[in-house]
């Protein structure tokens, strides 16, 4: 911001974080206060303006739940449905006799890989974390391996592979064919996917947690290897295979066909109703009305619509501090610090093909939007690859791969990924996705550096 010099903003951003750490640590303040207090004091003493303070905060709050606020809270009511209808457990048993028993972090892997392309990695976990959890009660997995796999395997194609918004405008900054781009990412993506795949099993053996017998919390009993006895269990009364997946697969198809349209141009007629119908509200939506009245038709009026008030009061701690990770992004967006260290390190001599990666691990850490950190880095660094003659596809993966460093506090899919999966203690949160993130950064730099050579 004009009249605020680099130092100021830099000295905020390091006080905020090291409040924000110890409040989490070691007060009673609850994780949500620490969010909003570690914001204002970024803001202020990084040289905003109150006012300008306090509107970051309500429009980085207002700006992420308004995309994620409400599909978290109809993902959890799904989830719930799931849950008491025995859907869970039929799609739980359907998805270990396709791939076998002992792949399920595969599996979840796969499912997230392959889901994430057209859609959010935030609205994709919400959507397929019932089915995780429901592998996880039938067969002892820890929710911890299970959760990072489906939780990676998203995020690495959203950072990677268009259409998503952030490979595919860095593709557009940088000038590289688009079909180019997704190919290669496709072969980077996979040892990314599967380094953190086998970090999630190692990890859920060391956090090993377990969904409980009536599915509203978590339990931490001694270390078990898989059982798949129950999986031959025919007394149950369980909903068709079709009726249990539909109302997962219905949201994912029309969010797809959302993808599609809007990137073919088709938005008149029949297709702007298809699009309507795709946009993840509208689309997670539809699915929690097709469970209820599929899967619940034998129970009476007032029991599920005490289940889905009971869900809901576990849906608000997680929205309300998804938002104060929103809120503590946009202050360090607003305040500036993420592009004045990004032009800082585009000064320097660094290696060309490296300036990308490292700007964008930068402005990831310090503000948290991975979207925004492979944005600003391709809008800085392109410029540069190209006067100096460096490989404009590999610069652009570059910016990609650097905007997965450490997710954290000020991430909102952090929030997401560890309160879906259960996991509070901040120490803990840390293992589970700020390690995981990092593991596929690190193993994206190898790439990167590999591919350097032969191309």
């Amino acid at each position: 911001m004009e009249g605020i010099s680099g130092t100021q903003m830099l000295i905020g951003l390091f006080i905020g974080l090291i409040v924000l750490i110890l409040l989490i640590l070691k007060t009673k303040i609850h994780v949500f206060i620490a969010l909003i207090i570690a914001s204002c004091i970024i803001g202020l003493i990084g040289g905003m303006p109150a006012n300008d303070v306090v509107t970051a905060i309500t429009d980085g709050f207002g700006g992420t739940l308004g995309s994620i606020g409400i599909i978290i809270g109809f993902g959890v009511m799904l989830g719930q449905v799931f849950e008491i209808s025995g859907a869970a457990e039929r799609m739980a048993r359907t998805f270990l006799k396709l791939f076998g028993k002992g792949k399920e972090e595969a599996a979840m892997s796969l499912t997230g890989f392959l889901v994430s392309i057209p859609i959010f990695c935030d609205s994709g976990f919400v959507i397929l974390s019932p089915l995780a959890k429901a592998i996880s009660k039938k067969t002892k997995k820890s929710m911890v391996s299970l959760g990072i796999a489906l939780a990676a395997g998203l995020v690495i194609t959203h950072s990677l592979i268009p259409p998503t918004p952030g490979p595919l405008g860095v593709a557009g900054t940088f000038g590289v064919d688009v079909g180019q781009f997704l190919l290669l990412g496709i072969v980077v993506a996979l040892p990314m996917a599967i380094a953190t795949m086998l970090y999630g099993k190692w990890l859920g053996k060391r956090i090993y947690q377990l969904p409980s017998e009536d599915g509203q919390s978590w339990e931490r009993p001694p270390y078990q290897e898989p059982v798949y006895d129950s999986l031959n269990d025919t007394d149950k009364k369980l909903p068709s295979t079709f009726a249990s997946f539909a109302p997962l697969l219905l949201p994912i198809l029309l969010i797809l066909s959302n993808t599609i349209l809007s990137a073919l141009g088709k938005t008149d007629g029949l297709f702007q109703i298809l699009i309507f119908l795709g946009k993840p509200i509208v689309a997670v939506g539809l699915g929690l009305i097709l469970a209820i009245y599929v899967l619940t038709g034998n129970m009476k009026r007032a029991e599920v619509i005490k289940q889905l008030e009971d869900s809901i009061k576990s849906a608000g701690i997680i929205i309300l501090v998804t938002g104060g990770g929103g809120a503590l992004g946009q202050v360090i967006k607003t305040a500036g610090v993420g592009n004045y260290i990004a032009e800082g390190i585009a000064a320097t001599s660094i290696p060309v093909i490296l300036l990308p990666f490292i700007i964008a691990t930068l402005v990831r850490f310090v503000q948290g939007s991975g979207t925004v950190a492979m944005i600003t880095a391709a809008g800085i660094t392109a410029p540069i690859v190209s006067a100096a003659g460096g490989n404009m596809l590999l610069g652009a993966f570059a910016a990609c791969i650097g905007s997965l460093f450490f997710s954290y506090f000020n991430d909102s899919f952090y929030w997401v990924v560890n309160r879906l999966s259960g996991i509070t203690e901040t120490k803990e949160q840390i293992r589970v996705w700020s390690v995981t993130t990092t593991i596929a950064w690190a193993v994206g730099l190898v790439e990167i550096l590999i591919l350097n050579i032969f191309m």
